[in-house]
């Protein structure tokens, strides 16, 4: 049985900044503290934190949405890809960000749901700020 989680957020900065931080190598880098290499095109591959995350980028709407095939090294091996689906929606001078992440193998997805606020959410509030 498979899992989901769905997350929101709201950040200090227009949506097309939010959504071209999360396909700049670079600044997923600052604001995760691992390293990402990001192709940001459709098809397009990408790691992040180190290696423990990969995928490929399977749809764009710049500057409202981003869905890849998502994967860490966690995943069973006979596990397919997760799905995530980024949308990004100006909000009160800022950004909402809703976070569907489906396809989660079972067991995983609450640990998923806490890393996602952890590891990305709060270091991107402080990224942000910081940039403002």
């Amino acid at each position: 049985m498979l899992e989901s989680v769905v997350l929101e957020e709201w950040f200090p900065v227009e949506p097309q900044v939010a959504y071209r931080a999360w396909l700049d190598s670079r600044a997923h880098s600052a604001f995760t503290g691992g390293e990402a290499v990001i192709d940001d095109r459709v098809g397009g591959e990408f790691t992040a934190w180190d290696g423990y995350i990969l995928g490929r980028t399977l749809a764009l709407d710049p500057p409202r949405q981003i869905v890849q095939a998502w994967r860490t090294t966690e995943f069973p091996g006979s596990a397919g890809d997760s799905r995530l689906e980024l949308t990004f929606a100006p909000s009160a001078g800022g950004t909402h960000l809703t976070l569907r992440h489906t396809e989660i193998p079972e067991g995983q997805g609450i640990s998923y749901a806490q890393g996602w606020i952890v590891h990305y959410f709060e270091p991107m509030r402080a990224y942000f700020r910081k940039r403002r």
